[in-house]
């Protein structure tokens, strides 16, 4: 399954030329997620990684920490009145024994591309309690002249938006600057959730030596999943937002933002930042 761009006929004006041709779009599509066959969660998604992008939710809503609490995931067959498969309705399935929140079997929430969880009800019910607290021992260790280049690496690596202009990105790097996965799509906290199902899916959580980078703003939200995840630094192209600030300082999470060119703004955690080696260079 692959419905990541779509073709649109588009009105073409350039300097008072009209013209037509069809442009590469990015596909948005609802994604219902059900947790043993009910209804969690729905989410504007660009189709690709959907197996990830559940688990990787779940991950951050601290019902899923490691590979074995899963069982299986599957696309759910007669999501429609005439029985097909839009492949837009996943069911997750948890191994036995794993303990379910009891808000999960209650509430039907609604995450659009831009605001993330906008169904829940009050910051302290985003407040889950982290699986994997952040714990790098020995603490990861980052210059920012190495901070400043992951940006530009990231960009190199969006293959979808060179095609549309219209997608986030997430990359997950090692301390040492190795890009160790990158995903794409429309909202930026599905990007972040396919990175953490994929390393769910492949026994890697927690993320304890991995620096997340995402291509927006650093919103509540993004902080809250790189927490669950243990993931112990956080960068963004963009600003953060206060509360993101609050959790990532209660967390002890390192939070980067406004990483353009040589510049950066450290909001908390620096002492995972080099800074000894920038002040011998200023």
């Amino acid at each position: 399954m692959g419905r990541v761009t779509e073709r649109r006929k588009v009105l073409r004006i350039r300097d008072g030329a009209l013209s037509t041709r069809p442009d590469t779009l990015v596909a948005e599509e609802p994604l219902e997620i059900r947790l043993n066959g009910k209804p969690l969660a729905i989410t504007m998604r660009t189709p690709g990684d959907d197996f990830a992008l559940a688990a990787g939710f779940l991950v951050s809503e601290g019902v899923l920490a490691t590979a074995d609490d899963l069982q299986n995931i599957v696309y759910c067959a007669g999501a429609t009145e005439d029985g097909s498969n839009t492949y837009n309705v996943v069911d997750v399935k948890t191994a036995p024994g794993v303990a379910l929140p009891d808000f999960t079997l209650e509430r039907n929430v609604y995450t659009s591309s831009s605001c993330g969880l906008c169904g829940k009800a009050s910051l302290d019910a985003v407040r889950t309690t982290a699986r994997f607290p952040i714990a790098d021992t020995p603490p990861v260790r980052v210059a920012p002249e190495l901070l400043a280049s992951l940006p530009d690496r990231l960009r190199a690596a969006q293959r979808v938006f060179d095609r549309t202009g219209g997608l986030h990105a997430a990359a997950l790097f090692s301390e040492g600057g190795e890009l160790l996965d990158v995903r794409e799509d429309v909202g930026r906290h599905n990007a972040v959730d396919k990175l953490v199902g994929r390393a769910l899916q492949h026994g890697d959580l927690p993320l304890s030596r991995a620096i997340l980078l995402v291509s927006g703003r650093a919103s509540f939200e993004l902080a809250q999943k790189a927490v669950m995840a243990g993931i112990p630094m956080l960068a963004a192209v963009s600003a953060p937002s206060s509360l993101a600030v609050d959790l990532a300082a209660e967390a002890g999470l390192t939070l980067v933002g406004f990483l353009r060119g040589s510049s950066m703004n450290v909001y908390a955690g620096e002492d995972r930042i080099a800074l000894h080696e920038a002040a011998a260079q200023g």
